[in-house]
């Protein structure tokens, strides 16, 4: 299957378990490995036979920066199924979701949930 990859998606929002998260918002990253047929794209240079990337980047925009979960497990599977829910030629999907610094008292560099979702 072929795959677009966006990588690195940032966007400012408001989630996490404990409510400074939620109030004061942090930084996220969002990286998507869409699954789909580019063949016709491909070969007939046509933007109507893909995904529009920009398209996508403001549907997760909306998600992250508009809605508050507390897991960024709940983000990243709201992602997925928006995503499948949006792109009908989209068969399967990979979100990763980083939190690059989350309000712990210990050093690391962040914390990525990957999910993979398909439409079988």
């Amino acid at each position: 299957m072929d795959k677009m990859i966006i990588r690195r998606m940032e966007y400012y929002g408001y989630h996490g378990v404990f409510e400074e998260e939620r109030k004061l918002g942090q930084r996220f990253y969002v990286d998507l490995t869409l699954e789909l047929d580019l063949r016709k794209a491909g070969q007939n240079d046509d933007l109507a036979e893909t995904v529009n990337y920009a398209e996508v980047h403001e549907l997760v925009k909306g998600i992250v920066e508009q809605k508050s979960f507390k897991l960024i497990e709940a983000l990243a599977e709201h992602i997925a199924s928006s995503v499948l829910d949006t792109y009908t030629m989209v068969d399967a999907l990979t979100v990763c979701v980083t939190k690059p610094h989350p309000p712990f008292d210990i050093h690391f560099e962040g914390v990525t949930v990957e999910l993979h979702r398909s439409r079988k």
